[in-house]
């Protein structure tokens, strides 16, 4: 074998090796959304999580890792679509991003047109 050779087989099994370990994420991800909108009584729209990101970072140990960030859909009504994330690093889940707006005590989202403060009480002359 020549060093072409040598070097075109290593390139191979990193490509298979890097395949792998990203299939093993994405099952993962998709897991980690239908625990999490099934928990939140939410519609994960799609049934599937898309990559959106990948780049090496280091872990909490120091260790080199590939942090890879899913997008997906997901439905509160049934009548809408929102977005979500969730980001892995290594094999591990470290943070689900719902994109949701806070909501306060009466029901309504925070970033909506509400006359009422952050306790939920009405603003006076309002």
């Amino acid at each position: 074998m020549t060093v072409l050779e040598v070097l075109s087989l290593l390139a191979a099994a990193g490509a298979a090796g890097l395949l792998w370990t990203s299939l093993k994420a994405r099952e993962a991800a998709n897991a980690a959304m239908r625990a999490a909108c099934r928990a939140e009584g939410l519609l994960f729209l799609d049934d599937t999580v898309a990559l959106q990101s990948m780049r090496p970072l280091r872990d909490g140990d120091g260790r080199m890792a590939l942090r890879r960030i899913y997008g997906f859909e997901y439905s509160d009504t049934g009548d809408n679509r929102r977005r979500g994330s969730v980001t892995l690093l290594g094999p591990r889940i470290v943070a689900i991003d719902m994109g949701r707006a806070p909501r306060d005590p009466q029901g309504q989202s925070s970033t909506g047109t509400s006359t009422g403060t952050s306790t939920g009480r009405p603003t006076p002359g309002a």
